[in-house]
């Protein structure tokens, strides 16, 4: 399965607005997807790791446990 770019880039633009960036890449059935903050962005506005996981994962084409996820700071706690 290859990366759905329309819904990354959907996904991207709705980042950017509370001024996230996300980046992907997969590497056979494992993909890294690391999100960056600007400085206007809050630790609130990102929803946790394992969802978000969960909501690239079909987009990616990689199963949830086989993402890298990277975020900014750590959110969430107890995660």
């Amino acid at each position: 399965m290859s990366i759905d770019e329309s819904l990354i880039q959907g996904l991207r633009q709705s980042l950017e607005a509370d001024d996230y960036h996300l980046d992907v890449a997969v590497d056979g059935d494992a993909a890294s997807a690391t999100i960056t903050a600007g400085p206007d962005a809050c630790a609130e506005c990102l929803v946790p790791k394992e969802l978000m996981k969960r909501m690239l994962s079909p987009m990616l084409g990689v199963a949830p446990e086989r993402i890298e996820m990277t975020y900014p700071v750590e959110v969430h706690a107890g995660e």
